[in-house]
């Protein structure tokens, strides 16, 4: 699910983060997009800045009624069984009304409709279809109910390498008539941030994440890599958000979450956004941050220093500014400096830093050192004078 764009205050876009489930910059809807967007999915007009909002799967999973839930902020979404016509069915225990009765209400609070992973699988309790071999009866349904965003996994795929599989479902996206975000999730197995941009809008570099330091931290690493794929219109994709989850310390969600944004990843949260403590909801609404992610510059930040375990994250921004994260992976309390060379600047810049935690400003010049504590950071925006 997901909330678009309306209105371009900070706060606005925290309150957006908070409440929706994948943000989405939607373009226009003239003939002329349209007749561009059958021939590239980069020309469907979503995707400008990275998607926010939340998804169910990190706390929920199967688990719940899947319509209170959303209406009250599901994967699982589907009967198993598809209709007489082979048409995709809601759940009627956990979506009694139906998809598209959700349609209306999201669309009212300027949110997108997201529908999730439709890969088939089984459990010993829970049976999903998939859409493989129903491209296209399937995105007709899902533009039917008012989806703006599909993210399609690759589990139990018949065996196609996802080269074969993607594109069958991108060109059915690409015919529907209706703009729809497309999220490729085949877990980083055949590097999609090679051939991503040509079939969706953003890709998973990464298997899924959990709620622990050490499978966050090598999360942030396996998407790194890829940085130099990204831009706007096409992300790379490290998994959702554990902020909130109970896994990993406040220090830990601070730096999950600076690195996420700095790394111009989708921001989709994954706790239950109905009980977040006001620790939570400070971390995830933190607005500076937020608005380095959504940068309309587009350039996915990497790692530009490393000395055993302190690290300096940075990447560029707009009007010739720098993000800049000064991240402690260490057990104890470091000084670390970002060198000017490092992070694109002459030696001799003079600058404004913001501290996008600390919602405070200084001066700075040649380098700039902070003591971070052990597993968190410090994240900053440098404006040259």
């Amino acid at each position: 699910m997901a909330g678009g764009g309306g209105g371009s205050s900070p706060a606005r876009l925290a309150l957006l983060l908070l409440l929706a489930a994948a943000v989405v910059a939607c373009g226009g809807k003239g003939v002329q997009v349209e007749e561009a967007h059958r021939r590239s999915m980069l020309a469907n007009g979503l995707g400008s800045a990275p998607p926010m909002g939340w998804n169910s799967w990190n706390h929920f999973q199967c688990d719940g009624n899947g319509e209170v839930v959303i209406r009250e902020t599901d994967d699982c979404w589907a009967e198993p069984q598809r209709d007489a016509k082979g048409n995709l069915v809601a759940n009627t225990k956990t979506f009694p009304h139906g998809i598209k009765a959700l349609t209306p209400t999201f669309h009212h609070h300027r949110l997108r409709l997201c529908n999730n992973c439709l890969c088939r699988f089984q459990t010993r309790a829970k049976v999903q279809p998939g859409s493989l071999g129903h491209e296209e009866q399937d995105v007709k349904t899902f533009a039917a109910w008012g989806v703006d965003y599909l993210m399609y996994d690759n589990c139990n795929n018949g065996d196609l390498r996802p080269l074969e599989r993607y594109p069958e479902m991108s060109r059915a996206l690409m015919k529907v008539g209706r703009p729809i975000y497309f999220s490729l999730c085949e877990w980083g197995d055949m590097h999609p941030a090679k051939w991503g941009a040509a079939y969706g809008n953003s890709w998973r570099t990464t298997n899924d994440i959990a709620d622990t330091w050490d499978s966050m931290i090598a999360t942030a690493d396996q998407n790194e890599v890829w940085s130099e794929y990204a831009r706007p219109g096409g992300w790379n994709d490290p998994d959702m958000l554990e902020v909130g989850n109970g896994g990993m310390s406040e220090a830990e969600y601070r730096s999950h979450f600076s690195i996420w944004a700095v790394a111009k990843a989708p921001l989709l949260i994954g706790c239950d956004v109905r009980s977040m403590s006001q620790q939570t909801k400070d971390i995830l609404s933190n607005s500076e941050v937020i608005a380095v992610n959504q940068d309309s510059l587009g350039v996915q930040g990497k790692k530009v220093q490393s000395n055993n375990g302190l690290e300096v994250w940075a990447g560029p921004l707009s009007n010739n500014r720098k993000a800049v994260v000064l991240w402690n992976r260490q057990g104890y309390q470091a000084t670390i400096t970002a060198q000017w060379s490092s992070i694109g600047l002459a030696s001799s810049t003079a600058v404004t830093a913001r501290d996008l935690w600390a919602h405070s400003s200084f001066s700075a010049q040649d380098q700039l050192s902070a003591s971070v504590a052990p597993h968190d950071c410090k994240m900053y925006v440098l404006t040259p004078n």
